[in-house]
């Protein structure tokens, strides 16, 4: 397979593996969570570090932010590690506040696999 078409099969996978990502954090599926995370996962919101264990029990409780929705996103592919970066908008459940936020998930090939190994939001409500 030459090169080209490799990064086009990755790229078509990890916009994918971003797709399930967004939409696994506002329904609570922690299930595909588990399969899109690797066993050394971090993320980081504003004042608050989880690993991987941390980060699953915090999704199955419910969501304070409803209408999910990601624009901007940017992926790029630097051999066997990909940054995904992008701007999502959601409406806050308690107030109705619309807010946005920032986020940078990184994806590393293990095994032939992309899987989540670290991500970051730069967010307020979360």
């Amino acid at each position: 397979m030459n090169h080209n078409m490799q990064s086009t099969d990755d790229l078509a996978i990890l916009e994918q593996l971003n797709n399930d990502y967004v939409r696994s954090d506002q329904f609570n599926d922690v299930q595909r969570f588990s399969e899109l995370l690797a066993e050394d996962f971090v993320v980081q919101t504003p004042g608050v570090t989880r690993n991987r264990a941390e980060f699953l029990e915090y999704i199955a409780k419910p969501r304070p932010f409803k209408d999910l929705a990601v624009h901007d996103v940017k992926i790029r592919i630097l051999s066997d590690v990909a940054l995904i970066h992008g701007r999502s908008n959601y409406t806050m459940i308690a107030d109705g506040a619309e807010q946005e936020a920032l986020y940078t998930d990184a994806y590393q090939k293990r095994e032939g696999t992309w899987v989540c190994v670290s991500a970051c939001a730069i967010a307020p409500g979360t």
